[in-house]
């Protein structure tokens, strides 16, 4: 991947449908670059297939804004007939049963998961779905990834909460873009939680004010972060990772003794300085970290776990070279 000495030019994202004003990171140059690179690759991706461009707004209305073209989606309609943001036929037949269900609460992107080929969420899907259609691979793979797991993998779900707005939980809306289920083999249940981050930002984003009495105990009874860790995750950017690492303490912590055991894993690409920067910071303020892990997506590909002709997929759809 380029660096910010021979970053692309505008006329170079222009030209292939890629000059996005929302890639553009004030101060910093190298993750400006990284969003940007990532762009152009999955319109490259998109095209080396044959497949049409979509626009914005991903789904125009008669009368309505001339739409532009985006090189970086797809149609919206053409994207859900074909199922062409997934890479292999058990990450469409994945992202098919999820979205034949509606867990409580819950609020999922029908557009973007199709369509937009920079969604971290479909990327999920793609990375995974070997896993939901083989619970044995899935067992391997979790316990190739994160050696220490205990127990069995018996069920892999994807875009899943406990409980949205359940006040037993954290009553919020977060959720996990995938999470596989352990069998702890003594009636009890475990949880490897995992976010995938691909173009993402962690922006700031306070929690409202009525739920922080809620997270702050849970929180507490954690028992994993350092006395003054509150300032540096309540309302930064850190935010995000917190409230999921928070939603497994929950679970752990939820007066049915369900679950007994749990970790929450960030997975992003090497180059993606964003994520690397957050992890380190918020693993600063963490006392016990043995229930929180990151990986790259390189990580899972170089580990021989997945099917070879997914990891060839995977690495020719989401790696730039």
């Amino acid at each position: 991947m380029r660096g910010v000495e021979d970053a692309l030019t505008k006329q170079e994202l222009e030209a292939e449908h890629c000059w996005e004003g929302e890639d553009r990171v004030p101060g910093r140059p190298n993750v400006t670059a990284f969003r940007q690179r990532l762009r152009l690759h999955q319109s490259r991706w998109r095209e080396s297939k044959g497949y049409p461009i979509g626009s914005q707004p991903m789904v125009p209305k008669q009368g309505g804004p001339k739409p532009r073209p985006v090189g970086s989606r797809l149609p919206v309609d053409f994207a859900r007939e074909t199922g062409a943001n997934f890479i292999t036929p058990n990450a469409l037949q994945a992202v098919r049963t999820r979205t034949a269900i509606t867990e409580r609460e819950q609020s999922f992107d029908h557009q973007r998961v199709w369509a937009e080929l920079l969604w971290s969420p479909a990327l999920c899907f793609n990375l995974f779905g070997d896993l939901a259609a083989d619970i044995a691979l899935a067992d391997r793979a979790v316990h190739t990834w994160w050696p220490d797991t205990p127990g069995t993998v018996t069920e892999v779900r994807f875009a899943h909460s406990p409980g949205r707005l359940d006040p037993t939980y954290l009553e919020n809306l977060v959720y996990f873009n995938v999470a596989f289920v352990l069998d702890l083999r003594d009636g009890t249940k475990g949880i490897m939680a995992v976010a995938t981050k691909y173009h993402d930002r962690y922006r700031r984003q306070p929690p409202k004010p009525k739920r922080l009495p809620r997270y702050i105990d849970v929180t507490k009874k954690s028992g994993v972060f350092h006395m003054d860790a509150l300032p540096a995750v309540n309302g930064t950017d850190l935010i995000h990772l917190w409230l999921e690492h928070m939603l497994v303490h929950s679970m752990l912590q939820h007066p049915s003794g369900e679950w007994t055991w749990g970790r929450f894993a960030l997975v992003h690409p090497a180059g993606g300085d964003e994520f690397v920067d957050a992890a380190a910071r918020y693993r600063a303020t963490l006392v016990d970290e043995s229930n929180f892990s990151t990986l790259t997506i390189e990580d899972l590909l170089d580990s021989d776990v997945l099917p070879k002709k997914t990891v060839s997929a995977l690495r020719a759809r989401y790696i730039p070279r």
